[in-house]
């Protein structure tokens, strides 16, 4: 059993900033790629960054110079640091990873956290 528990949503205001947290826990064996994706209300889940084991990083053109991915292998622990918020980065967060376990390799998501951007 894989669990990824997402910490750190809440509401600022524009211009500010947030960071969130995914931490993955159960049988792992290891972690390839993990990251986040979003949801916005009325819209289709969207990539925002995902990140390597070997540390190659990956972000939507959006988000590009004001969200920074970076992990903590030794904890299983994913961070997403978003700076500069617009009101247009409001969604529920969903972090991913795909996961090396018992039985082989799968894809993983949290429960979701909300990010509100809004002044």
């Amino acid at each position: 059993q894989v669990q990824l528990v997402e910490s750190g949503g809440g509401l600022v205001q524009p211009g500010g900033s947030l960071r969130v947290s995914c931490a993955a826990s159960g049988s792992i064996f290891s972690i390839n790629v993990m990251g986040w994706y979003r949801q916005a209300p009325g819209k289709q889940r969207e990539l925002v960054a995902l990140m390597s084991s070997d540390d190659r990083r990956n972000y939507a053109d959006s988000v590009k110079g004001r969200f920074t991915i970076s992990r903590d292998n030794a904890k299983n622990t994913v961070y997403l640091q978003m700076d500069s918020l617009k009101p247009e980065d409001t969604a529920v967060y969903y972090c991913y990873a795909n996961i090396y376990r018992v039985g082989g390799p799968g894809h993983y998501w949290g429960q979701g956290t909300q990010v509100t951007v809004s002044s």
